[in-house]
C-alpha cells in the first residue's frame, strides 16, 4: 500500500509548523497529535479510530510519511498529562506548555478564518488525542 492509497493527513498550517511537524513524525520525536472535536464536527468527518493509515502531507500536500493510529480518545482539554504533551514532539516542556501552544493555535487567525468564528477553547473542550507509529515514508 503506498500513500496514493490512503486518505491524506494535514497537520497544521502549509509552513514551517507543518514542516517541522512533519520532519518530528520522521525523526520519532512525534508520536500523539491533537485535534479539536469541534472542527471534525464542523467538518462532517467522523472520529479516527485506531488502525487507520493516513498519508502525512508536506506543505507543498506531498505525501511525506504514511502513519497508523494506534490509540484514540475524546477527552477534555484539561485532561492532558505532561507524557502526551511531551509526545507530540514539538518541544513543550510539560502539559501547561502544551496547553498555551494549542490555546493559541486552535483560537488563532487562521483556525478563525477557516472556521468562520474563533472556536472556544477552556478546559471543558474535547479534544482528540490521537498515537500514532509510523508504517512507512515516501522518498
Amino acid at each position: 500500500m503506498t500513500a496514493d492509497d490512503i486518505p491524506p493527513l494535514a497537520l497544521a498550517f502549509p509552513g514551517p509548523e507543518r514542516d517541522s511537524g512533519v520532519e518530528a513524525i520522521i525523526s520519532g520525536r512525534k508520536t500523539a497529535m491533537t485535534a479539536l472535536a469541534e472542527i471534525l464536527e464542523k467538518a462532517g468527518e467522523p472520529l479516527p479510530r485506531a488502525g487507520q493509515r493516513y498519508a502525512v502531507l508536506d506543505s507543498d500536500d506531498r505525501p511525506a510519511v504514511v502513519i497508523e493510529l494506534t490509540e484514540v480518545r475524546v477527552i477534555p482539554f484539561r485532561e492532558v498529562d505532561d507524557r502526551y504533551a511531551l509526545d507530540e514532539g514539538r518541544g513543550y516542556a510539560d502539559a501547561r506548555e502544551w496547553a498555551a501552544a494549542h490555546r493559541d493555535f486552535f483560537t488563532g487567525e487562521q483556525m478563525t478564518e477557516l472556521l468562520g468564528y474563533t472556536p472556544a477553547v477552556d478546559d471543558d473542550a474535547l479534544i482528540v488525542a490521537e498515537r500514532f507509529r509510523v508504517v512507512g515514508a515516501e522518498d
